[in-house]
């Protein structure tokens, strides 16, 4: 696995936000493993839903479903938004699991493009 470099974006990267969450493993260095649900994803990180805030700084191994399989990363836990609800971001995930990410993200990006373009076509006006 190579460093997740991440320059500062001059814009937000796509997100997708499930309807169905998508279950996660945290696994930390201790072997301890933690489940949960994977609320919202970017390229650079996302949003869990946890049955407890992780310790922020935290560095587990995340892995979770999608589509196109399993992507597996080095994540950082951030600060905790509510009991259930901690955001992360990726320090670490390799070539192929970037891809299967970027490849997921794209999907839903064109998904709902069409989705928009139907809802406008069908429209009254």
């Amino acid at each position: 696995m190579s460093p997740f470099l991440q320059a500062a974006p001059k814009r937000r990267p796509p997100r997708v936000q499930f309807t169905q969450a998508p279950p996660a493993v945290l696994r930390f260095q201790t072997g301890r493993s933690v489940r949960g649900k994977l609320q919202v994803v970017s390229i650079t990180g996302g949003l869990l839903n946890l049955s407890s805030p992780l310790d922020q700084g935290s560095r587990i191994k995340l892995m979770f479903l999608t589509d196109a399989g399993a992507v597996l990363g080095t994540a950082e836990m951030l600060p905790s938004l509510s009991s259930t609800q901690q955001p992360f971001r990726f320090v670490e995930i390799d070539q192929g699991d970037e891809s299967k990410l970027r490849n997921v993200i794209q999907s839903f990006a064109d998904r709902s493009h069409r989705d928009q373009g139907s809802i406008v076509r069908d429209r009254a006006w």
